[in-house]
């Protein structure tokens, strides 16, 4: 079994920051990604930003140049540097991973979201 633990969300003001932060624990055999995913009531999940399998972060256009994705290896965490935010970014934030729990056996894996409020 694969778990994924955020934190780091909770109520902000527009124009502040907050980092999230996922940390991944159990089987692993090794990550082949992780990112960051949101959604807002009555809307699809979206994809925040994610590592692509060549290395480089997608990151949707809303969030582009105010968002920073990075990871650390050792750790197996991924961070999500929020500035300048805006109340459009309100939404519970999940980490995502995909995870080959053996050499053979790859996995999706979400964690259970932390939520960001941003007030104007």
């Amino acid at each position: 079994q694969v778990q994924l633990v955020e934190s780091g969300g909770g109520l902000v003001q527009a124009g502040g920051s907050l980092r999230l932060s996922c940390t991944a624990s159990g089987t692993i055999f090794s990550i082949n990604s992780m990112g960051w995913y949101r959604q807002a009531p009555g809307k699809q999940r979206e994809l925040v930003a994610a590592r692509t399998r060549d290395g480089s972060t997608n990151y949707a256009d809303s969030v582009k140049g105010r968002f920073t994705l990075s990871r650390d290896n050792a750790k197996k965490t991924v961070y999500l540097q929020m500035n300048s935010l805006k109340p459009e970014d309100t939404a519970v934030y999940y980490c995502n991973a995909v995870v080959l729990t053996n050499p053979w056996t790859t996995g999706d894996y979400w964690g259970q979201g932390t939520q960001v409020t941003v007030s104007s």
